[in-house]
């Protein structure tokens, strides 16, 4: 089950458990140093019980599958997990997408009981397409090939069937598996089969792009707007903000300023919120007041679009209307924080710092605003901001702003070399463990050592065993 963003069961950040579910690299060293109960029990619930805040932007599963070979740790629990009756009444990847992860990283280090695993579990499980996945950067095309009529078998010969089989093969992440398939030659009707399925999967993208919905050459401005507003009523409703701002772009001449004004000023929700987009990415003056009082709108969508529309703003104006709105306590305020973070000057730290803290205060160590805050800190070498960076870093639960946090320590707190580095050589994200290999003192033995074993990890990633070959080559020459 994943972490709630309000209600988590993620441990304190001194314990052993915690530690492992941030990903940190503080909690690889503890686990080796740990009794080996203690070690196992804590990485089978992370695995078993996924932590992550955002399973599409954090990454575990390399740093719990090196754990696993580290410790030793059977694959028991992971095969308990897998096919519990659960997975038939909760099919959804959130319980098993890191379990299957875990065991392709393991198959990668020759681990043949995870790749028995991947195999059984994508002919019997619920997640199956992930499982193949795994399988399709992995496997052999012989264990692939071997696979082929079992998986075939979820797509009855039925209109129905065929049709799930053509969206399957559409959509796959990694179609390897289905072109083994179609090209096996000892099984001529599935070549058959997959032959057409691939066949009509490409033509269903080609229709796609013939006819793209939406608008169309010629639209004028109230028509666009006119659509917006549909999309706006329909039931589920469409929110068609972003795309209506992107052909108001092609259709608005200069003699449309004043109804895309007017629009923007009091228009219906989805026709206020293009408008207020497209006059912000035209840079037009008259918008900041505009923004100002949609984002005090009592309507959430309003208020978010005038937000969105200000993020979205990139000239002089804008900047130094975000110095005046920095101080605001609301999202406009953090907005305009974020754009002096990326885009101010030194005169700009103050403000910065001061919205780095009231953030950390008023919505703790995992608010969102925190990333740009955190990037501006070290782009901008805010020495000040050094106590409250060491604080997330050591408190987040997210362990992408902690390898943002890490960064701007690079640039901004002289200890971090011998401190904080150290132990990111271990740490869950490749970003972080690259900005480690390039900072971490070789006076450490334990960093030496790190390096070699990562320049020779089959799974590294390629930037950073470009940058601890580096770190290693101009150890050896001097």
């Amino acid at each position: 089950m994943f972490a709630s963003p309000t209600e988590t069961d993620i441990a304190p950040s001194g314990t052993l458990l915690g530690l492992l579910q941030r990903g940190r690299g503080d909690g690889w060293l503890h686990a080796l140093a740990a009794p080996r109960a203690e070690a196992v029990a804590a990485l089978e619930r992370c695995v078993l019980h996924d932590p992550r805040r955002d399973w599409q932007l954090e990454h575990r599963s390399l740093y719990y599958a090196r754990l696993y070979v580290e410790l030793g740790v059977g694959l028991g629990a992971v095969a308990a997990h897998l096919f519990h009756p659960d997975d038939a009444v909760r099919p959804e990847e959130e319980r098993t997408g890191l379990a299957l992860s875990v065991l392709g990283h393991l198959t990668s280090y020759g681990d043949r009981e995870a790749l028995a695993l991947l195999r059984r579990y994508a002919v019997t499980g619920a997640n199956w397409r992930w499982a193949l996945d795994e399988l399709a950067v992995r496997d052999d095309d012989a264990g692939l090939r071997a696979l082929g009529p079992e998986i075939l078998l979820r797509f009855p010969h039925t209109e129905e069937g065929e049709a799930a089989l053509t969206a399957a093969v559409r959509d796959s992440f990694e179609p390897r598996p289905w072109h083994v398939w179609a090209g096996d030659p000892n099984r001529p009707e599935q070549r058959a089969r997959l032959g057409r399925a691939l066949e009509h999967g490409d033509f269903d993208r080609w229709q796609r792009q013939l006819r793209p919905p939406g608008p169309q050459p010629g639209w004028s401005v109230a028509a666009v707007l006119d659509w917006a507003r549909e999309g706006y009523e329909q039931s589920p409703r469409q929110w068609r903000e972003a795309a209506a701002a992107r052909c108001l772009a092609a259709v608005a001449s200069p003699a449309d300023r004043g109804t895309l004004l007017a629009a923007a000023e009091a228009g219906q929700p989805a026709v206020r919120a293009a408008a207020l987009r497209h006059l912000a990415e035209r840079e037009e003056p008259a918008v900041f007041p505009l923004i100002e009082a949609a984002a005090r709108a009592p309507d959430e969508d309003v208020a978010g679009a005038a937000v969105t529309a200000f993020s979205r703003m990139g000239g002089e104006y804008a900047l130094r209307q975000a110095r005046r709105w920095a101080e605001r306590d609301d999202e406009l305020g953090s907005c305009a924080a974020a754009m002096l973070a990326r885009r101010g000057g030194s005169r700009d730290a103050p403000r910065v710092l001061t919205a780095l803290l009231r953030a950390v205060r008023s919505r703790g160590m995992d608010a969102r605003e925190l990333r740009p805050l955190v990037e501006g800190a070290g782009r901008l070498a805010v020495g000040g901001a050094v106590p409250v960076l060491r604080h997330i870093y050591r408190e987040t639960a997210s362990s992408q702003l902690r390898g943002d946090v890490a960064r701007a320590l690079a640039g901004t707190d002289p200890s971090f070399t011998t401190g904080f580095a150290v132990e990111c050589l271990w740490d869950c994200e490749e970003a972080t463990r690259e900005v480690a290999a390039r900072c971490a003192t070789t006076v450490d033995k334990r960093v030496v050592e790190r390096l070699r074993r990562l320049a020779t990890d089959p799974a590294e990633q390629a930037d950073v065993q470009l940058a601890v070959r580096g770190r290693l080559g101009d150890r050896a020459t001097g």
